[in-house]
Formats: structure tokens, C-alpha cells, sequence
């Protein structure tokens, strides 16, 4: 999470009473956001005007997709039609694989973060973390890494393991729990009473030591990859971004041995140099935001392979709702920097995934972030080769989802128009599918 501004609460505080009827009335009564197809049939046919085949960047006419239980085993202009099969005609529509989002909270909601997470219990929270993760998966986001649960804990791990048994819908998740901070550093509780010792909205990690027994714990209590604040607070002094690191070189070499001891990886929250730089020295799986890359981080991104995960949709959404014109300005200038620096990004080859930072802004509407990628110098198939391809490689998903082939999941959504001409049909999903079992239809 970037920044976020703190506002007064308004209103009546919502009751967990109220959230479980909520919860209650939204799996029973919406028809689109629990399997329609609660026990899957031997086979089923989709057909559709056109399928997308991500890997050779091309739009097959007419689209046909053969699925046996949870597994795709033929895609392409025409499959086999086995006895029996459940056929499924979505008309005027392209067949492509399910969205990824490399960055989500679905643990926040639009509102005062900073309040939201103090006022708001981890039972309340975890209530709203399942139906964000109802609406991102009907929104067509059949994959999902949430980076962190910002003062929850490791409920994440149980919102991922009722995903995972059927107990309700959502994404695929990779899950990092609780992020990890300094003391004062960007997530503590700043601007807060101090003698009422308000928690921050992550877990304190001070030196290396630290570090490998919060990653310990952390890895016991289900997370499955190690998410780190590594800059901020960020500013803008004379048209120059600057920003402080948290950890050291060392500092996080450690915390990425730790999580390579047992086959985990880190992410960071870096937005800016040196954190950047040393986040890149010490091996991480990406970097999140990714607002200034020195020449030397670049390097070492492309010989490593470390994704650059920008997240505009959250600048573009704090620049528009501003608490005041000063803040507005601050967010705006910040925003055309990281667009001028992402256009230089994408001039040295810095790989990139997609993650939207949804939780602040309402889940299920972060295709968004496909959008603005276009819109500041990618192609609609770079985007979404992104976000598609090097989106299952770092959530350790590579040859499993992603791509419309035999043997991967069958993760299937469906859009109007072609998205390699416009990439906005992906905010418009009218189907999806995840796992051989139909969730909107």
C-alpha cells in the first residue's frame, strides 16, 4: 500500500451482525457469485466468436475449449465434442485465460485505511475479505497475490484455505500475511496518541535477526511468501522524488535467504532509490510500485528476472480523491513522475507484471490498471502478456494458469471485442471459470 490519507470516520461503525447478514444474503442471493455448476459434468464445450492465444499474440477465430473436470485438454478453432459434454455458446464473445492481479489487499476497502484498520476487528475484517475476493473473482481476476492483510494477521490464511476446500469463491491466492515494517517506518501508527500504543499495520522487524524470526513465524501460520516495506515515506522536493530505505543490503539478504530456505520468496514495497537498488542486490521476487529505478537496479531486474509491479490504478485513485488541493498537487506530480519513469522502464526491457494495490479503491474494478499500463506505452498484448504470463511466474504458477494450453487449469473468462485492439473489453467480463467450474455466466 502507498500512502494513504487519513479521514474522520463517518457514520455508525458496521456491526459484525450486520456483515454476517450481509454475507449471508450476498452468497445465497447472487446467482453470479457461487458456482452455477456445483458438481462438474464429465465435460464441457466452451464456444465462443474468438479465443486469445496469449503465447504467439493472436486472436483465433471461431474459439473452442474442451474442459474435463478441473483441467483444460484441447483449446483452439475447434476441439473434439466428447458424448455427453455440456456445451456452452458464448456468442459474440473471446475466450482468453483468467485475469492475475500480482498485488491486492483484500483485507481494506475504500475509506480511512489508518482508521479502518484500528476501529475495524480481524473477525469484521476477514468478513470483508471474503467478499472482496467474491467480487474480484466474478470481475474475471481468477488468481490473485494479496500483499499483506495490514494489521490482520494470518487470517488470509484462512480466507486462501476455504477458497481453496469450496467453502466459498474467490481467487486462487497467494498470501503473505501480516507485511513487515521498522519501528516508525512506512506502515507503523503515525500521527496517533502515542501513550495509547495503537498497533501498526505491520509486523516489526528491526535487523536481520528480527527479520528471520518474523519470516519464521510467519511462514508457520501459512504465509506463502514474504511481503516487506523497503521505502517510505515518500516526497517530492523541487520536481525530485525521494525516499528512505528501511532495510539494509544485508538486512534483506537475509530475510531472502530465510524464505529461500524453504522455497518462498520476498516481495518489496519500494518505490523509489536506494531501497529499489538494494531490494534488487539482495534478490527479491519483484518490486511493488517501482516509481524510480536507477540504471544499476535496472541491470540487475533483467539479469534476475525481478518483476517491476507499477500500480497505477492506487496513484491514479488517491490524485482523484484528494483531502485537500494541496494534496491533490502532491499526487498528481507524483503520478506524472512515475509515468515518465515507467516510459523509461519499458525502454530497457525492465520485466514487468500487474497488480492494481486494489483494497483502497473497491475490489473487482481493477482492470483498471490494464487500462492505464496501455495508456502510458504498452501494447494491449504486452499488458496483457504481463500480466497473464510473467503474472503465473511470479505467483509460482508458471505452466499451471496463464495460458489457454491441455494440461493447465481451466482459469477461463470471457470478453466482448478483441482486447488486443481494446484493451478496456477486460473491465467488461461476462464469464468466468475458474478450476473447470463456472462462477458467472
Amino acid at each position: 500500500m502507498k500512502n494513504a490519507p487519513i479521514k474522520k470516520k463517518t457514520g455508525k461503525k458496521t456491526g459484525l451482525v450486520a456483515l454476517l447478514a450481509l454475507l449471508f444474503l450476498s452468497v445465497s442471493s447472487l446467482n453470479n457469485a457461487w458456482p452455477q455448476t456445483q458438481s462438474n459434468p464429465k465435460s464441457i464445450v466452451l464456444h465462443a466468436a474468438r479465443l486469445l492465444d496469449i503465447e504467439n499474440g493472436r486472436i483465433l477465430k471461431p474459439g473452442e475449449i474442451l474442459i474435463e473436470g478441473e483441467k483444460i485438454v484441447a483449446a483452439g478453432t475447434s476441439v473434439n465434442h466428447p458424448s455427453g459434454a455440456e456445451i456452452i455458446d458464448l456468442g459474440d464473445q473471446t475466450l482468453m485465460p483468467g485475469l492475475i492481479d500480482a498485488h491486492v489487499h483484500l483485507f481494506l476497502h475504500p475509506g480511512a485505511e489508518d482508521l479502518q484498520t484500528v476501529q475495524e476487528s480481524v473477525p469484521q475484517r476477514t468478513i470483508m475479505a471474503t467478499l472482496a475476493a467474491r467480487d474480484d473473482l466474478t470481475a474475471g481476476y481468477t488468481a490473485e497475490r494479496d500483499m499483506g492483510t495490514e494489521g490482520a494477521g494470518s487470517a488470509d490464511t484462512a480466507v486462501r484455505d476455504a477458497i481453496n476446500e469450496g467453502l466459498i469463491p474467490g481467487p486462487r491466492l497467494r498470501i503473505s500475511g501480516n507485511a513487515v515494517n521498522i519501528l516508525g517506518g512506512h506502515e507503523d501508527a503515525i500521527g496517533f496518541n502515542p501513550e495509547q500504543h495503537v498497533l501498526p499495520n505491520a509486523t516489526y522487524a528491526n535487523n536481520a535477526d528480527e527479520l528471520v524470526a518474523v519470516i519464521r513465524q510467519q511462514i508457520k501460520e501459512g504465509a506463502d511468501f514474504i511481503k516487506i516495506y523497503e521505502t517510505g515515506a515518500d516526497s517530492v522536493r523541487d520536481g525530485k522524488f525521494t525516499t528512505p530505505y528501511q532495510y539494509s543490503i544485508a538486512e534483506l539478504t537475509a530475510a531472502v535467504q530465510e524464505t529461500a530456505r524453504v522455497g518462498k520468496k520476498v516481495a518489496v514495497h519500494a518505490t523509489g532509490e536506494p531501497g529499489t537498488l538494494f531490494a534488487a542486490q539482495a534478490g527479491v521476487a519483484s518490486i511493488d510500485h517501482a516509481d524510480q529505478l536507477s540504471k544499476e537496479t535496472i541491470q540487475l531486474m533483467r539479469e534476475k528476472g525481478i518483476f517491476a509491479v507499477p500500480t497505477f490504478t492506487i496513484f491514479e485513485y488517491f490524485a482523484d480523491h484528494p483531502l485537500s488541493p494541496a494534496q491533490a498537487a502532491r499526487e498528481r506530480t507524483v503520478l506524472d513522475l512515475k509515468i515518465q519513469e515507467f516510459r523509461g522502464q519499458l525502454a530497457e526491457g525492465v520485466p514487468m507484471a500487474v497488480g492494481s494495490d486494489v483494497g483502497p479503491f473497491p475490489h473487482g474494478t481493477q482492470a483498471r490498471e490494464l487500462e492505464l499500463m496501455v495508456k502510458y506505452g504498452m501494447t494491449p498484448l504486452a499488458a496483457l502478456q504481463a500480466d497473464l504470463i510473467n503474472g503465473a511466474k511470479l505467483l509460482g504458477w508458471e505452466g499451471q494458469i496463464g495460458v489457454l494450453n491441455p494440461g493447465y487449469f481451466a482459469d477461463i473468462v470471457a470478453v466482448p471485442g478483441d482486447p488486443l485492439q481494446d484493451i478496456s473489453v477486460v473491465k467488461k467480463v461476462s464469464f468466468v471459470m475458474k478450476g473447470g467450474t463456472v462462477y458467472r455466466r
